[in-house]
């Protein structure tokens, strides 16, 4: 599942091709895609792109008319951007997003289709759809802790909990875990006043070294090999693989 790092730069690499673009048309393929009824997914039709947004794991796409479309990846959902709208329209997926700009285009790899796309209006409709957890770069240690240990959850569960913390998902949390030399099974409420720091270290500089990487490896291209499984990566998807600190 695309966790923050890669949402990051879907968002970065969209505002380079539709701030400001009018969306002319909507098409979905799959009636299980789109979640909402009120507003009509037509009623973002021919209005401008105004601002994209990060909600947890979900891509916002603010426009005109303070409405929103928002859209969850899931496991297996991923985009792809096409300047040419002939190739677009032979691009098989679950939607597409004729841009004046050019053609965003929704694929879903698998038969359980899981991504989600809602129309909302305003604020409060984006609040209805986060799912509350902190947003780490935003908040103090102190903050990070009492999220953290609001509750007595293994680590690799609370940092995988979207209502304790925002944007980080399975691969991360190892990794992340990995950094802060902390096992995924301690306890949060076991936890010592270092250990916390150290996490909430390892959280922002993991984060953040993540995007980095996304961004020098992508450049100006679109991200289309988004993957959850990295050969760079520390301990996800490495099992039986000798570990990159001691070897063992």
């Amino acid at each position: 599942m695309p966790e923050l790092p890669d949402i990051v730069v879907y968002i970065e690499a969209l505002e380079k091709r539709i701030q400001g673009a009018v969306l002319e048309r909507v098409r979905v393929a799959s009636p299980f895609l789109l979640r909402t009824a009120v507003p009509p997914l037509s009623s973002v039709e021919g209005k401008a792109v105004i601002e994209l947004r990060r909600l947890g794991k979900r891509i916002c796409f603010g426009f005109e008319d303070d409405l929103w479309l928002v859209l969850h990846l899931m496991i297996a959902g991923r985009l792809h951007w096409y300047e040419d709208r002939t190739k677009a329209a032979k691009a098989r997926g679950l939607a597409a997003f004729e841009f004046s700009s050019g053609t965003l285009t929704l694929s879903e790899a698998g038969t359980q289709k899981r991504a989600s796309l809602h129309v909302v209006q305003g604020e409060a409709g984006l609040e209805s759809l986060n799912p509350g957890g902190l947003e780490v770069f935003d908040a103090s240690v102190g903050e990070f802790a009492k999220a953290l240990q609001a509750k007595n959850h293994t680590l690799k569960r609370a940092l995988t909990d979207p209502r304790i913390l925002s944007g980080i998902g399975n691969a991360y949390s190892d990794e992340i875990l990995f950094a802060a030399r902390l096992s995924p099974f301690t306890l949060t409420q076991k936890l010592t006043t270092d250990e916390i720091s150290r996490l909430f270290e390892a959280v922002k500089t993991t984060l953040t070294e993540w995007v980095e990487r996304f961004r020098s490896q992508y450049g100006e291209k679109f991200p289309e090999k988004v993957t959850t499984f990295r050969p760079e990566m520390a301990t996800h998807g490495r099992y039986k693989q000798p570990c990159p600190r001691c070897g063992n």
